[in-house]
């Protein structure tokens, strides 16, 4: 196995673009980091003299096994219990964040991507998140540079979703849906939710959640005001930054019970996306949700 120092440098530098595209592609980060190194076996294994661009290579490798495990892992997504968000990732950004970080990791964004197949979604990523040329995208799906951008355009059609969208980062809104949510006030709670407003959750088959998205603000701000209630003497709330959105970890006695996301337009919160599903919050429970 070829592991000298230039190699290390190069994963060591390598590896956030690495993660950033696994974790994408999959949706949870601890398959992200099995995926990425899994890649990195296959560059200690090549024959490293031949290889041109290191870059693109491990892109190349990357890209293929996330295609791989979501063609194996599609039927466990068809039988999940309820609805699935992805694995949340709970950090603050940091100095060395690139700017494929940003739109491209929200939740919604995330959840959205699963409309398109494992070839549709790593051209996709690649184009139009990770700015890769077609003519690198090409060796990474087997198919020509032509076909990728026919790919591309296809994706693009089915998400129906702009390359750029503004970045709220206020989260004003939502902290003081907070505090109306924590006083019972539900008032307070429906002047800051939208009109549409959208509450998802994700318990998975172990913790108890809704089972269909409750829809429209009064159903949501009630299916919220109760959970609060319920366990407002067990519940200690931190704020956090979710997947680039305002977000918080809920604890209850002491142990994360859940995270939450809020996704918001027009200075209120049209989505609430909370994930309970225990295998979702290991990272997050051991400080390592940070991507």
């Amino acid at each position: 196995m070829n592991t000298t120092p230039a190699s290390s440098e190069l994963i060591k530098e390598q590896r956030p673009r690495l993660l950033g595209i696994a974790y994408r592609m999959v949706g949870s980060l601890a398959d992200a980091e099995d995926i990425v190194a899994e890649a990195w076996l296959r560059w200690c294994a090549a024959d490293q003299a031949e290889i041109v661009s290191p870059e693109a290579w491990l892109t190349t490798v990357t890209t293929r096994v996330a295609i791989d495990y979501l063609r194996s892992a599609r039927h466990n997504r068809e039988e999940y219990v309820g609805p699935w968000l992805p694995e949340p990732v709970v950090a603050d950004p940091g100095p060395d964040e690139r700017a494929e970080m940003a739109d491209s990791l929200t939740l919604g964004f995330l959840t959205m991507l699963d409309r398109l197949d494992p070839i549709e979604r790593a051209v996709f990523l690649m184009a139009d998140v990770f700015a890769v040329p077609y003519e690198e995208i090409a060796p990474a799906v087997e198919k020509s540079p032509t076909a990728c951008r026919q790919v591309a355009s296809r994706a693009r059609r089915k998400l129906r979703h702009p390359r750029h969208r503004p970045q709220i980062t206020d989260r004003r809104i939502v902290d003081e849906l907070l505090v109306a949510l924590w006083m019972g006030d539900m008032d307070g709670v429906l002047a800051r939710l939208a009109p549409d407003a959208v509450c998802i959750t994700d318990g998975g088959a172990t913790r108890p959640a809704a089972r269909q998205p409750v829809v429209g603000a009064e159903r949501v701000a009630r299916f919220l005001v109760n959970l609060t209630e319920r366990y407002h003497d067990r519940l200690t709330v931190t704020l956090a930054n979710v997947n680039r959105e305002p977000g918080i970890i809920g604890r209850l006695d002491d142990n994360i019970d859940f995270v939450a996301a809020f996704e918001m337009r027009d200075d209120a919160v049209t989505t609430v996306r909370l994930i309970r599903n225990p295998d979702k919050l290991r990272l997050v429970e051991a400080g390592k949700g940070l991507l």
